[in-house]
């Protein structure tokens, strides 16, 4: 319990669920659960072990020992029978198998895997396919906030650096005004993205003079560059930033206003569009895979869309 306790004093890896102390109880595991550097990414493991641990019923942290393929091969047909999308049972086993990888290698159960084997389902070629929005769509989202208010001026500019980047919301979230950087004489955003990556993206002539607009009418950043460039407007000022889900509610705000409407639209929507257009204006995916900061190529390839535009449907070359 000594390893647990450790674990709990820190909120950056803290075990909530009660209903998981039979994991909790596992040093081993505990160890795992702390090299889980992305927050959500252990919240959503930690859900997909409780749902396993439930179903199967474990009442003890040695029952670990005892859990076989056919267990396993169980859950994931009542996955499917609950109607989960493919990718949540993929990232549900996923978890499982990383977990029964590493008590393998710290000793604390013996055999195999019983993960390793137990087929996933396939990818479909139309999951993970965010909705992104049109060039009119975009260029209205752009355009929706008051350029003659603070908020109006920080929302323009946190758009044009979402849609001209394509950065994720924790990212746009972490952004400090240090992180503007000239790099061989080009200014740069300097972005902090998953598992502690940084990558330097050259920032877009229309951003930068956004950015500098916001900041000259604030002023927060004139005592101290190491400052989050998005600050929160309203309520008591802390010195953080805006956070992830206040960068969302911008986005939605913003939407409703443009009179866009486009289900499920959400941060990732406008990374999708940024993805999707600069593909469709020749970038080279290689290239977009590292300006999105993706880790396997596959992931950007979603975002390529060009095979299936609209506008070069065979329904417009019929004439009569």
């Amino acid at each position: 319990m000594q390893e647990v306790t450790k674990v709990e004093q820190n909120d950056q890896r803290r075990l909530t669920s009660v209903e998981f102390q039979t994991l909790a109880r596992v040093p081993a595991a505990v160890e795992w659960f702390a090299n889980l550097d992305n927050p959500r990414t252990r919240r959503a493991y930690q859900n997909d072990l409780e749902d396993f641990c439930g179903f199967v019923g474990l009442a003890s942290a040695d029952e670990f020992r005892v859990v076989t393929r056919s267990h396993v091969l169980a859950w994931r047909a009542q996955l499917e029978h609950r109607g989960l999308a493919g990718a949540t049972i993929r990232r549900k086993l996923a978890a499982l198998a990383s977990l029964f990888d590493h008590l393998l290698e710290s000793n604390a159960i013996a055999g195999g895997n019983p993960v390793h084997g137990v087929k996933r389902p396939k990818i479909e070629s139309n999951e993970g396919k965010t909705p992104a929005l049109g060039d009119h769509q975009a260029k209205a989202l752009l355009e929706a906030p008051d350029e003659t208010t603070l908020k109006g001026q920080r929302d323009r500019a946190l758009l044009a650096v979402l849609l001209y980047h394509g950065l994720r919301r924790e990212e746009a979230a972490l952004l400090q005004v240090s992180d503007i950087q000239e790099r061989r004489g080009i200014q740069h955003l300097k972005v902090h993205g998953k598992g502690g990556k940084v990558r330097y993206l050259p920032l877009h002539p229309i951003a930068a003079g956004r950015i500098y607009q916001y900041l000259e009418s604030s002023g927060h950043h004139l005592a101290d560059r190491k400052v989050p460039l998005f600050i929160p407007l309203r309520g008591k000022l802390t010195g953080a930033g805006i956070t992830a889900n206040g960068i969302y509610a911008v986005v939605t705000a913003c939407a409703k206003k443009a009179g866009i409407k486009v289900e499920g639209l959400g941060v990732h929507g406008l990374r999708a569009t940024a993805a999707t257009n600069a593909l469709e204006h020749e970038a080279d995916i290689a290239k977009v895979q590292a300006w999105l900061g993706h880790a396997n190529i596959s992931t950007t390839k979603i975002y390529d869309r060009r095979e299936n535009r609209p506008e070069d449907s065979p329904t417009y070359k019929v004439k009569y």
